[in-house]
């Protein structure tokens, strides 16, 4: 247990204070700008920041997507951040739960709900552990924390670089495990990337399956594959650093699941809120961020994260008003200059080879 909860320390130290960002991209929102209306006819009073994650409502739409769980000293963080997303009405997503089937005590760390009764709260598992411990097991899961969602993460090159004897190395079955978990939770699953993102053709398996909502979690942020070479050494670390920038950028990715069924919530390398404000006009529902968040708590606690998060609501506020949008629907039909990488990356997401969902059976 010691090993699982110094990985879990190594990650956060690493995450907020590390070099971890493995592309230099950006995420390809530099390859987006958002037409200036100097004649908005708007008051800031009239815009509608209201969102909608799945089947629960929020005030902005923003996440706090998941960061960790286990080590005692991260129930502090997670309460913290949940309790300040309840009041901000953003929702919020804890770590992997997998540690709880390793030692049921460290359950505490990721329960929330008394300092957040009415967070929208969303609990994690990797996809190859759903697949083991099946529907029963993941809802269990559900269940211990009072999560209103279960998310589903999917990271085959985190743990490709991963060291260790926990790490997987066999990806079969993963559709199956999702479309079955799918049935037994009434849909209330969201699966998600872990820094190198959803391609065109995952998001359209996801949706022949009934996944009902996806983050794409793409390049240009946290490189989780780096997080892990840094951990590692010899070939492993050699590895870890040449795939690093692996991955498809967020901006490419939301493009590429905007309009396919799922909703999109859009994360990886979004820290500001213009970039939020960018991805939701290239068709994100909901934008999600976690480093600069975790940055915020370890500098100044619950208010630093507060004022992070607070910023990020007023800086939506302020690129809706000048796009001449009052609400984030409208924000989508402004208009915008996009660069030639990431039309690149458009003109080869709508070919229809790349959303059929069984191009790669």
């Amino acid at each position: 247990m010691s090993d699982i909860f110094q990985r879990k320390r190594d990650h956060i130290e690493l995450a907020a204070r590390g070099p971890v960002v493995g592309a230099d991209h950006g995420g390809l929102f530099d390859e987006v700008t958002l037409v200036h209306q100097a004649l908005p006819e708007l008051a800031m009073g009239q815009i509608d920041l209201s969102a909608r994650l799945l089947d629960s409502p929020l005030r902005a739409p923003l996440m706090v997507t998941g960061m960790t769980g286990g080590p005692p000293e991260t129930q502090a963080l997670n309460a913290g951040l949940a309790r300040l997303c309840q009041d901000l009405g953003v929702a919020f997503g804890v770590g992997s739960q997998r540690i709880i089937t390793k030692d049921a005590a460290t359950a505490a760390s990721f329960q929330v709900r008394q300092a957040a009764p009415d967070v929208v709260l969303l609990g994690n598992i990797g996809v190859m552990q759903a697949r083991a411990m099946g529907p029963a097991g993941v809802a269990e899961l559900m269940k211990v924390i009072g999560a209103d969602y279960m998310a589903v993460h999917l990271n085959p090159a985190q743990e490709l670089a991963q060291k260790g004897v926990d790490a997987d190395r066999d990806f079969r079955g993963g559709v199956d495990a999702i479309a079955r978990l799918v049935d037994a939770l009434d849909g209330r699953v969201l699966v998600k990337e872990c820094g190198t993102g959803l391609s065109t053709q995952a998001v359209a398996r996801l949706h022949a399956v009934g996944v009902r909502a996806v983050d794409v979690s793409g390049s240009g942020g946290t490189s989780w594959v780096k997080v892990e070479a840094l951990r590692a050494d010899g070939p492993l670390r050699d590895l870890g650093m040449l795939f690093q920038g692996w991955g498809i950028p967020t901006a490419a990715a939301v493009v590429g699941a905007a309009g396919l069924g799922p909703q999109v919530v859009a994360s990886g390398g979004i820290d500001d809120p213009l970039k939020a404000a960018k991805a939701l006009a290239l068709g994100a529902d909901v934008a999600g961020c976690a480093r600069p968040v975790l940055q915020a708590w370890l500098a100044d606690g619950e208010a630093g994260a507060r004022r992070y998060l607070e910023t990020m609501i007023h800086g939506l506020r302020m690129a809706l008003a000048l796009t001449g949008s009052p609400s984030v629907a409208a924000l989508r039909r402004a208009p915008r200059v996009v660069g030639p990488r990431l039309r690149a990356w458009i003109d080869q997401a709508s070919s229809p080879l790349n959303t059929d969902p069984s191009s790669h059976e």
